[in-house]
């Protein structure tokens, strides 16, 4: 079924829908701003998993939460072609290397609402009363749809899919898009929680705030070029 349908829009590699594929510049900031990514990722789950010390504090991150969204972030940013750490890999090695990734964001968000749900249970506090747990609960159920488009993208002639695999996978990047923005949100939103407020005050507070819009970018700016239309194709 998909072999019989075509697309009528030919969706461009990575910066030449830009018509800037071949600056020198340009690329050398795509690859700095990729590699930040990275470093952002890695760099804000490390500080706010120390800054929780779990068992000991009241936190509102839990390490799963925050390993979600690295696992998630490493996961889109393996098939950049300008700072990937597994540039070297096929591109059959980057998919199963994503599902990968996706599976241990599956892992990560079953083990936060695990631990939510017991530490409120604990406390005697009403669950779903904040903007931070609404919001990451619409991220989770958001997570676990991907996923099944996913699972989609994997088996479409077994699914019996009408849609062609350059749609499928179309549709799969920018649903991907919407989750990983949600995610941020949801970061963003925890940072106005009493607890963080308490913990970290004054420039370093607006830092953590503005520092998940950074990755969310490079994300955005990568899928968006990824699937940016080029030209109509003629039948």
């Amino acid at each position: 079924v998909a072999g019989s349908m075509r697309s009528d829009v030919e969706y461009s590699p990575v910066g030449e829908g830009l018509g800037m594929r071949d600056f020198w510049l340009y690329v050398w900031l795509r690859r700095a701003a990729v590699i930040a990514a990275h470093v952002t990722g890695l760099g804000l789950t490390l500080v706010i998993s120390l800054l929780s010390r779990p068992g000991t504090s009241d936190i509102i991150l839990p390490p799963p939460c925050l390993t979600y969204c690295l696992c998630m972030t490493e996961g889109i940013l393996l098939f950049s072609a300008e700072g990937s750490p597994f540039c070297f890999k096929s591109w059959t090695g980057k998919v199963r290397l994503h599902w990968f990734c996706q599976a241990l964001v599956l892992i990560a968000a079953a083990t936060g609402l695990g631990f939510m749900v017991a530490s409120k249970n604990v406390s005697e506090r009403p669950h779903l009363v904040s903007w931070h747990s609404l919001l990451g609960i619409c991220t989770l159920a958001a997570t676990v749809l991907q996923a099944a488009c996913g699972i989609c993208m994997i088996f479409p002639k077994l699914l019996r899919l009408s849609s062609s695999p350059p749609r499928l996978r179309l549709y799969h990047g920018t649903c991907g898009l919407v989750v990983y923005l949600l995610s941020m949100v949801t970061v963003m939103s925890a940072m106005f929680s009493d607890w963080f407020q308490a913990t970290v005050k004054g420039v370093a507070w607006w830092a953590f705030l503005l520092l998940p819009l950074f990755p969310a970018l490079v994300v955005m700016n990568q899928i968006t070029n990824a699937y940016l239309p080029r030209k109509k194709m003629t039948s």
